[in-house]
């Protein structure tokens, strides 16, 4: 909805306080929430139909008009459930699955700060309206369309409304259009256009939103033609062959379309679709929100895991441990963000000379600082004190106060900022002007020593500089992260303010201390027992970094590049031959992120890339999974990513990789389990008029049992556990077969077991004089049931007692088949004395025992029965 000027005129009066939450909730209630025209739900109607158009329904369909037309009425009403049930099953799996991406969707939409009743808040970026104060910055995705009011060095990225690639600068009363990209700078804005009245809602209603299948579904549905053609051949043979031996035309017909029906797993892409969702929902739950559902495929897959040092191989709560001046040093102690700390010099408290240097240096870095504290009392979890905005800031106005500084708050009325050049990753420094007097400009920057400690900047003397440059090696050696401080006084504004960036006063160096999680190495050592390699890819030092690599046994010692820490500058400069040998990369820019996770790709590598930063969208669109850090990463990063880790753990990424192994282990279990049924099933009514079984099954008998395994069970086996060697075996290839690595051997084997003993039983029944047709009905469903509960990798475990539940509740459905009169007329079975039914259910242990026995068969080395391939180390 757009703005009208009464609205957006008020707004611009109270810039400082924004709208009053009474005010948003009444134009939220007028212009609706802002979001593009949503996806219209489909009717039930519409699902119901989409289910009795697929192929093998409608067969099932003309079987039932064939059976009518010839009065066989038990079959047609058998037919006629089957198409009930199955129609049931499918719209109620849609549903399901489409309630699971919709939640998800929910859980991953995009935040935008505003500005309401004086402070600002994080909110969905749904609930943000006309009038509303929105707060922009670096890294940030514009919630809606809006007006700037304020605006430093904003640099903005229109190339998804435009197709202009270059980003375009903002200044005060430019437009923001919804949807792109602040990718400098900050700003204020005030809102104008939300929902289908903003750009990137106009251009959202030109789009088509119809889904696309997942890649594993595009797979599944080529072999289900392939298995189409290859059943409906033998069905036909089927046909024929009951031809040849004087059985009803019509009867053949049924019984072959019913087998046609039976053999293929009709109910295969729904499984897979659910399968795929509630995985999604179950990585939620472990804090992995999944924002594309390929990825949990994909997740299976991934052979390497390239991850930043700042916030996931370590705690991302930086301190000031150690500051460096030219006239004095000192240590600061103290946790967190708690201003509160001794400021030691040689061990003992600063005396006041010494603290003037130590002062002046981090009153610079207040000033040149765009973070805030929250105190513990102000709203903060477990009693502490948080940071808003960068922590480093944050640990920098910190460290500040522990000298005795002057309050942030004093700062910006004393020495009002009036320009900045913000900091990015090419320039490695921000500088800062502020106002300290009538025409007085005091300038301050900040940044990496080799952005900083360069004659271009300092006026210092060489000898000072190399001074700096060892002390900054030396401190960056011992794992801290370093930055080189300066400042200098002008008498006018310059303009623009990179000018300033010259003839400064280096003040000395501060120490930050971000040490590694205590579980990071455990969790890289898990990541290299399930065969994924880690790579850290940092922005830092290389000392820095080969003191965290060292920390967390991330440097290898196998060969001369492994065992050493790689720059950019190498990188760009084409020094490393081999960029999949380094397992550690510092002083990286965009650019050479995308050279690595590429080098990898071209190596047949799945890579996923963890990364918080908007310098981090395009590897992180890059990559095959793009894994975005949710608690400190910027909305762009989140926005690219196809994970999203709402906890910032590298240990949620290796638990998401096991949740994609299960699930793709589930989906491979499922069609061994399937096509070695209905394999079975071709197999029994080719076979037993050899043997001198004329018709071995009905058409009713052989639907009631698809029924009750591709229906019940099939869909409980998706819920199955992750084996207990998933994460101990290397991942497989990404273009290997559904039925690779050994599955369709296991499969044929499966199929030729219950077969053999199914025909057994049925032969023997009909030695004895028994009503061997029921025998061989109840031998072939058994068998079967004995098969789903072999495949189970845990084979006592209690974490899906849905897959025991529902084969006790298809032994009962069989019962009934046999035991109650209507359905026995139905599908023309005949109750089983003690005899027969002895010789029916010892199928189920032949079953059971052929699907332990396979389940390491052809892969000797994956216990788990699903595969293993070799993986890259």
């Amino acid at each position: 909805m757009t703005a009208s000027a009464e609205d957006r005129a008020p707004a611009r009066v109270r810039e400082t306080t924004g709208l009053t939450e009474e005010e948003a909730a009444r134009r939220f209630a007028e212009t609706g929430p802002n979001e593009v025209t949503a996806r219209r739900p489909v009717r039930l109607h519409k699902r119901i139909l989409a289910q009795l158009t697929d192929p093998l329904i409608m067969v099932l369909l003309g079987a039932v008009v064939l059976t009518l037309a010839i009065g066989d009425h038990p079959d047609a009403i058998v037919i006629g459930l089957v198409v009930l049930v199955n129609t049931t099953v499918g719209v109620a799996q849609e549903i399901r699955a489409d309630n699971a991406v919709a939640a998800l969707s929910a859980l991953t939409a995009p935040h935008a700060r505003v500005r309401r009743d004086g402070a600002v808040c994080d909110l969905p970026a749904a609930s943000i309206v006309p009038g509303d104060v929105l707060l922009v910055g670096e890294g940030d995705i514009v919630a809606a369309d809006a007006e700037l009011a304020e605006a430093s060095a904003v640099l903005v990225d229109e190339s998804m409304l435009t197709g202009e690639s270059v980003p375009v600068d903002k200044d005060p009363d430019a437009r923001l259009s919804a949807g792109t990209i602040v990718v400098r700078g900050r700003g204020v804005a005030v809102v104008s256009a939300t929902g289908a009245s903003s750009a990137l809602g106009r251009i959202a209603a030109l789009l088509d939103e119809r889904r696309e299948p997942t890649p594993l579904q595009r797979r599944l549905a080529a072999l289900g033609r392939v298995l189409a053609v290859v059943t409906l051949a033998l069905c036909v043979l089927v046909f024929a062959l009951g031809l040849v031996r004087g059985l009803p035309l019509g009867t053949m017909a049924v019984t072959a379309i019913s087998l046609a029906v039976a053999a293929v797993p009709e109910s295969l892409p729904a499984v897979v679709t659910l399968a795929l969702a509630l995985g999604a929902r179950r990585m939620a739950a472990r804090h992995a929100l999944v924002r594309r559902l390929p990825a949990v495929e994909t997740l299976g897959s991934v052979s390497v895991l390239a991850t930043d040092k700042t916030g996931t191989l370590t705690e991302g709560r930086m301190v000031v441990q150690y500051v460096w001046t030219p006239r004095v040093s000192a240590e600061l102690s103290g946790v967190g963000y708690e201003p509160v700390g001794e400021v030691l010099v040689a061990g003992r408290p600063a005396e006041a000379d010494e603290l003037e240097p130590l002062t002046e240096l981090l009153t610079v870095t207040a000033l040149c600082n765009d973070a805030a504290l929250r105190p513990a009392d102000d709203g903060a979890s477990d009693g502490r004190w948080t940071a808003l905005g960068d922590p480093m800031e944050a640990a920098l106005l910190t460290a500040a106060a522990k000298t005795g500084c002057p309050e942030p708050t004093e700062l910006s009325v004393t020495r009002a900022r009036i320009g900045e050049a913000p900091f990015d990753s090419l320039r490695r420094r921000m500088t800062t002007l502020h106002r300290t007097g009538e025409d007085g400009v005091l300038v301050c920057m900040k940044g990496a020593p080799e952005a900083v400690l360069d004659s271009a900047v300092l006026i210092d003397p060489p000898d000072a500089l190399v001074k700096a440059h060892q002390e900054a090696a030396r401190l960056a050696a011992r794992g801290y992260r370093v930055l080189a401080v300066a400042s200098g006084m002008r008498n006018d504004i310059p303009s623009p303010v990179t000018v300033a960036e010259s003839g400064l006063a280096l003040l000395g160096l501060v120490a930050l201390s971000d040490p590694p999680k205590p579980h990071a190495a455990a969790t890289l050592a898990s990541c290299r027992a399930a065969g994924i390699t880690p790579v850290l890819i940092t922005g830092d030092h290389p000392a820095t970094a080969r003191a965290v690599a060292s920390h967390v046994a991330l440097l290898g010692d196998g060969g001369e590049t492994e065992g050493r820490v790689v720059t950019g500058a190498d990188v760009s400069a084409g020094r490393v031959a081999d960029l999949t040998s380094v397992r550690v990369f510092a002083r990286t820019d965009p650019q050479q992120k995308l050279d690595i996770v590429e080098a990898w790709r071209a190596r047949g590598a799945v890579t996923a890339m963890t990364g918080d930063g908007v310098n981090d969208g395009p590897a992180l669109h890059r990559a095959d999974i793009g894994v975005a850090m949710g608690a400190r990463g910027t909305e762009v990063a989140r926005q690219a990513g196809d994970l999203v880790l709402t906890d910032d753990e590298l240990s949620t990424v290796v638990a998401a990789v096991e949740e994609g192994r299960r699930v793709y282990d589930n989906i491979r279990r499922f069609l061994v389990y399937g096509m070695a049924g209905g394999a079975a099933e071709i197999l029994v009514m080719l076979v037993g008029p050899l043997l001198g079984l004329p018709l071995p099954l009905r058409a009713g008998q052989i639907l009631w049992i698809n029924l009750l395994t591709h229906g019940l069970t099939g869909v409980a086996m998706g819920a199955e556990p992750a084996s207990p060697g998933a994460m101990h075996r290397p991942p497989r290839p990404p273009d290997q077969h559904i039925l690779g690595g050994g599955a369709w051997q296991r499969l044929l084997l499966l199929a030729a077991v219950v077969t053999a003993a199914s025909l057994g039983a049925g032969l023997a029944a009909q030695a004895l004089d028994l009503a061997w047709q029921s025998v061989l009905f109840l031998a072939l469903l058994a068998a079967q049931l004995g098969v789903v509960l072999g495949l189970r990798t845990r084979l006592l475990t209690k974490e899906n007692p849905f897959l025991p539940l529902s084969v006790l509740a298809s032994a009962l459905l069989a019962a009934a088949a046999l035991y109650v009169p209507f359905l026995g007329s139905v599908l023309e079975t005949e109750p089983l004395g003690w005899a027969g039914a002895g010789i029916a259910i010892a199928c189920a242990p032949a079953g059971f025992v052929a699907a332990r026995l396979v389940r390491t068969a052809f892969h000797p080395g994956d216990p788990t029965g699903t595969g293993s391939s070799s993986g890259l180390r």
